[in-house]
Parts: structure tokens; sequence; C-alpha cells
């Protein structure tokens, strides 16, 4: 095979790779950081209400409730189940919200904000890192770090080497 057919294979199979990865991270921001991120900026206990529970439905649909997002160890801020109840925990709190006051609302909508979102140099919805590929975090880290090296040696073998210019000129 010469040079060109090679590197458009590995430079296409990479882009494959990498498109289904921005696939699934425009889906999850579809189906739960936009909606966990409106339910943090949301006036009322109802829209809270609303967005949380439309998140906590897609997270049983798809069955993430649970594990790590680790590809090589675990850590706190990859705990799914610990995220997973912390949101559970927080629209039961909104349901218990009642007949209170306006002021009590008010403060259980800070901290439900306080909860879904950081607000490090700019604001950035709390879950844990690679959510949007789970369960298949190590399959996907492989085929990445493939597409990766795929992409580099594609654009490598397009340039032309030093020889072949020579002989040309």
């Amino acid at each position: 095979m010469n040079k060109i057919l090679i590197a458009v294979i590995l430079i296409s199979s990479s882009l494959s790779i990498l498109g289904v990865r921005i696939y699934k991270s425009v889906i999850f921001k579809q189906n739960v950081t936009g909606h966990l991120k409106r339910a943090g900026d949301a006036n009322t206990v109802e829209l809270a209400k609303e967005e949380l529970t439309y998140v906590i439905s897609y997270l049983d649909k798809n069955n993430i409730k649970e594990g790590y997002t680790s590809v090589l160890w675990k850590t706190p801020d990859e705990d799914i189940s610990f995220w997973y109840r912390n949101i559970i925990a927080s629209k039961a709190e909104l349901d218990s919200l009642t007949n209170n006051s306006a002021l009590e609302k008010t403060n259980v909508l800070m901290k439900l904000r306080e909860t879904l979102i950081d607000e490090d140099e700019k604001l950035k919805v709390t879950v844990p890192t690679g959510l949007s590929v789970f369960p298949n975090n190590k399959i996907l880290a492989a085929l990445t770090t493939f597409a990766l090296l795929a992409l580099i040696s594609g654009i490598i073998l397009l340039v032309p080497d030093e020889k072949g210019k020579g002989k040309s000129e």
C-alpha cells in the first residue's frame, strides 16, 4: 500500500474514535450536565425539581448509579455512587419543601447551587470526570490513545521526507 492510503486510513480511524467521544460528551451534556446546570440556576423549587427529576430518570434508565470512572485507580472525585446519592438527597430536600417560607426555599436553592456547580475560575457542573463515556472508560481510554497515535502517525506519513525533495530539484 502506498503511504497516502495508510495515512488516510490512520487519520480517518482516529477521527472516528475521537468523534465517538465528542458525540457521547454532547449526549451527556444534553441529558445530564445541561439539566444539572439549569437546576443550579433555577429560581424556584419547582424548576429545580423538574430538572433534577429529568437527570435522575436519565441516570436510572442508563444505569449510571454506582462505580468509578477511573481507568487506572479509584479516586473520590470519580465515585459515581457518592455523586448519584448526592443528587438524590438534593431532590429529596426539594421535595420536602412544601409550606416553607420564601427565605427557607431560597436557602435550599442556594445550597443546591453550591452542590451542583463548582465555582473555580469559571462555573463548572460537578460530575465525576469521564462520566460521559461510563461504563466504557477503559476501552475508550485505550482507543483514544490509539487514535492520537494513529493521527500523529498519519500526519507524519503525509509530510514529505527530505530525501525525496533533493531528487526532484
